[in-house]
């Protein structure tokens, strides 16, 4: 499964008043793994760059005046993002300004949406906390993602981020500690523990198999609980429907 989380900066917020891309930011999950490998462009946009966009972002016109044009990277673009599932926050706003560009090009290229599966994360977090802030930097501290280093946006910074928390968000590659470890929750409080990401290069869970005594010794109680319970072992109906599935 080959994930790409992806963020956008931009001139300013509406791309129906000529506003352009500047900046696309991309890194590669496959099977709930960061790769480390990623796509990162600033772009000259052929317009000036709004002040309450520079304020966000810290992006000048000087900055972005030699450049690449979104036509010149377009093919490099398009190429590492297709056929993966897109994984973006607020996906409507960056998926809206990418087709602008496309569209502008002039060379009949595809919608963003056929090419890839997309999934909006502010919508999962909606969802998932509803009547919550569910910005990204309300989610890094409920799920413990270290944002610290974020002073201003930027695109492949924040998809670095948007990783940590969508992997935090989906359940995937964390582990918990509990209130009373490492100096407590995380979080502000709100749920007792702290989510943190697991190395890459964690080594597989060992498996323990139960001896030949453990084996019977669990035999024998489930025996006794099902004459208690009249035969009416719940863990016995479980065996049995998970070998009828077979």
């Amino acid at each position: 499964m080959r994930q790409v989380v992806l963020d956008t900066e931009t001139t300013g917020l509406e791309v129906t008043q000529g506003h352009r891309l500047i900046e696309i930011g991309c890194v590669e999950i496959i099977n709930r793994r960061l790769t480390g490998r990623h796509y990162h462009v600033y772009l000259n946009p052929d317009r000036e760059v709004e002040a309450g966009a520079m304020e966000v972002h810290g992006i000048t016109d000087e900055f972005l005046r030699d450049k690449p044009r979104f036509g010149d990277v377009v093919d490099e673009f398009l190429e590492f993002i297709r056929g993966a599932e897109l994984v973006i926050h607020n996906a409507a706003f960056d998926i809206g300004f990418i087709n602008a560009e496309l569209q502008m090009l002039g060379r009949d290229l595809p919608a963003v949406e056929s090419i890839c599966r997309v999934t909006d994360t502010l919508a999962m977090a909606r969802q998932r906390h509803p009547g919550q802030r569910n910005n990204l930097d309300a989610l890094c501290q409920r799920y413990g993602v270290d944002n610290s280093h974020r002073e201003l946006h930027g695109a492949l910074l924040d998809a670095e981020i948007l990783a940590d928390v969508y992997l935090a968000l989906t359940g995937g590659q964390t582990a918990l500690a509990l209130a009373g470890e490492d100096g407590g929750a995380q979080d502000g409080g709100q749920s007792g523990y702290q989510i943190r990401r697991l190395p890459a290069d964690r080594l597989p869970l060992r498996v323990i198999r139960a001896s030949a005594a453990e084996l019977a010794a669990h035999e024998q109680r489930l025996q006794e609980i099902d004459k208690a319970s009249g035969g009416a072992t719940l863990f016995r109906k479980l065996e049995t429907d998970e070998i009828a599935n077979a």
